[in-house]
C-alpha cells in the first residue's frame, strides 16, 4: 500500500515510521522550507520498540496514494491543505487530529473519502525525522466504512503493539476521546504539569473531574453514547507523568490547540443550553498562561535584535493583536487560578468564551 503523511509530528510520524518499516510506501509531504533538512528515515523510539525506515518526501501530493493520513494540528490544518492540490489522489482521507470539527471541514474537501478517526497516546518529535513515543500504549480506533483499505495499515500496527479497532458510530468515537482528552489537556496546561500533579493536588483533581463531567454532558447532548463513570475512572490510570501536547505547546510558545480541544465543549454548551463553568475557567487560564509566555518570547526576541520579515513574530494577525506591549507572565503560583480572573467568571460567560477561542485560534495561526 501507497501512504501520504500530511503532518509529520508525533503522531505522523509515529505512523510513518510503522508503516514503512513493515514494507509500506510512505510519502512525507513536508513544507518547502523544511524539505531539504528532512532525512530520507524515519525513526521510532518507543517502548514498543525501536525501528527506522527509508520514506519518500515532497512538498505536494503528486501521486495517487491509497491513505492520506493527516495528522496535523488543528491550528494548522487550514494551510496544510496546499499540500494536497488534487484532492482526487487521495484514495481515503484519515484524520487524526483533536477534536471533533475537523471532520466536517475535510469533508468539504474530499468529500465521503474522509474516515474518521483517533489516536491515544504521547508521541512527539525531537527532531527532523526523529520520533519519541513514551507513552506504554497506543490506541487507534477508525470508523468502519475504512476498514477494507486500512486492514493492512491495522495489521502492521497490531504487529508493533499497538491496539487498532473498527467502530461504526463516528460521534461517539470522537467525543469519546474528547471528554478524556479535553480535561486532560486543560488541566496539565492551566497547571503547567503532569497528570500526576493534577492528580496529586485536591483542588486540581476537582477541576479535571468538573470539566470531564461537563464533557460528558455535551456528548451525550450531541449524539454521543460516551460512558461518564468509565470516563472519570480512567484518569486515574494515565501515566503519573504524562503531559498533554498543549501543556508542551503552551510551554514552548507555540499555539495550543484550545479551539479544537475546548471549543466544541463550550459552543456545544451554549447550543444546548449546558452550564459549562470548570471548562470555561480552565480555558481562561490557559489562555493567560500561553499568552504570557508569548510575551516572554516575544520579549527575548526584541533584546537580541529585529525579527526577520515574514517571521511568524511579525506576519499580521499574531502578536500584534494578542499580546500587549510590556506585558509579562503573572507569575501566579501554578497550584491555583487567579483570583482577580477567576472572579468574573460565571457559567453565563461560557458562550463569550467560545466566541474567544473562534477569535482565538486566528490570533494563533501562523
Amino acid at each position: 500500500m501507497k501512504h501520504g503523511i500530511l503532518g509529520v509530528g508525533g503522531v505522523g510520524g509515529f505512523i510513518g515510521a510503522i508503516l514503512a518499516h513493515a514494507g509500506h510506501d510512505v510519502i512525507l509531504l513536508l513544507r518547502p522550507e523544511t524539505l531539504g533538512n528532512h532525512p530520507a528515515t524515519l525513526t521510532l523510539e518507543s517502548p514498543l520498540g525501536s525501528i527506522s525506515a527509508p520514506v519518500a518526501r515532497a512538498a505536494t501530493l503528486a501521486e495517487d496514494v491509497d491513505v492520506l493520513w493527516v495528522t496535523v494540528k488543528a491550528t494548522q490544518l487550514g494551510a496544510s491543505l496546499a499540500a494536497v492540490p488534487e484532492p482526487a489522489r487521495a484514495g481515503i482521507v484519515v484524520p487524526l487530529l483533536n477534536g471533533v470539527d475537523h471532520v466536517a471541514v475535510l469533508r468539504e474537501r474530499f468529500g465521503a473519502r474522509v474516515v474518521a478517526g483517533t489516536f491515544a497516546g504521547e508521541s512527539e518529535r525531537v527532531a527532523p525525522g526523529r520520533i519519541a513515543h513514551t507513552s506504554p500504549f497506543a490506541r487507534f480506533v477508525f470508523h468502519a466504512s475504512g476498514k477494507a483499505v486500512l486492514e493492512p495499515a491495522a495489521r502492521a500496527l497490531e504487529q508493533t503493539g499497538c491496539v487498532c479497532s473498527f467502530e461504526a458510530d463516528e460521534a461517539t468515537m470522537l467525543w469519546r476521546k474528547l471528554v478524556m482528552l479535553a480535561p486532560f489537556a486543560l488541566t496539565t496546561s492551566a497547571l503547567g504539569g503532569t497528570i500526576g500533579a493534577v492528580r496529586s493536588s485536591p483542588p486540581w483533581r476537582q477541576r479535571l473531574l468538573a470539566c470531564a463531567r461537563e464533557a460528558c454532558q455535551v456528548a451525550r447532548g450531541s449524539g454521543a453514547g460516551v460512558d461518564e463513570a468509565a470516563t472519570l475512572r480512567a484518569f486515574d490510570g494515565f501515566p503519573e507523568s504524562m503531559r498533554s501536547s498543549m501543556s508542551k505547546d503552551v510551554a514552548a510558545g507555540r499555539p495550543p490547540e484550545l479551539d479544537a480541544i475546548a471549543g466544541p465543549i463550550l459552543r456545544g454548551g451554549a447550543r444546548l443550553g449546558i452550564a459549562v463553568p470548570a471548562t470555561a475557567e480552565l480555558v481562561a487560564t490557559v489562555t493567560e498562561r500561553a499568552t504570557g509566555v508569548l510575551n516572554l518570547f516575544v520579549s527575548e526576541s526584541q533584546q537580541v535584535g529585529p525579527l526577520a520579515p515574514g517571521s511568524p513574530e511579525t506576519r499580521p494577525g499574531t502578536v500584534s493583536r494578542i499580546a500587549s506591549p510590556g506585558r509579562r507572565a503573572s507569575g501566579q503560583a501554578r497550584d491555583s487560578i487567579p483570583t482577580s480572573a477567576a472572579a468574573e467568571r460565571t457559567p453565563g460567560r461560557s458562550g463569550r468564551l467560545s466566541q474567544q477561542l473562534s477569535d482565538c485560534s486566528g490570533h494563533w495561526r501562523a
